[in-house]
């Protein structure tokens, strides 16, 4: 799938839920169900600098393509990097680059998340960015 399938593959299951705390829940179950990281990639170069509570975030190139691996030690911040791993996870370079974060405006997760929050989640936008772009490079 593309990314921009699965952006619109997220924002027609987010529609189905009728309040916030419903949305939150779904957030945590996708969570769950993040394969767990090696432990070797729980190191602090791993860390996205800006979220409230550790996320690490890991990526390699795989027949120009990237896998993202990641775990948080916050349930519901789990469920934010879940969702993003789900769009970018196994995509090229140029297609992450080349994609546009508007899913997140239309699912309402920027108003509905904290400040701190919501700065972490562009924290790991930024850092999935900046993997593809020194992916791109290789």
């Amino acid at each position: 799938m593309t990314i921009k399938e699965i952006q619109e593959e997220i924002i027609d299951e987010f529609a189905m839920f009728d309040d916030w705390m419903e949305r939150y829940e779904h957030l945590i179950e996708l969570g769950k169900s993040l394969p767990i990281i090696d432990e070797q990639f729980k190191v602090d170069e791993n860390i996205i600098k800006g979220c409230q509570s550790k996320v690490w975030l890991h990526s390699n190139l795989q027949e120009n393509k990237i896998r993202y691996t990641a775990d948080s030690d916050a349930i519901l911040t789990k469920g934010l990097v879940a969702l993003l791993l789900r769009v970018y996870d196994n995509q090229t370079p140029q297609a992450i680059l080349a994609a546009n974060t508007d899913f997140i405006d239309e699912i309402g997760l920027k108003e509905h998340l904290s400040p701190t929050r919501a700065n972490g989640l562009i924290s790991m936008l930024k850092q999935i960015k900046l993997y593809a772009i020194a992916q791109q490079a290789n």
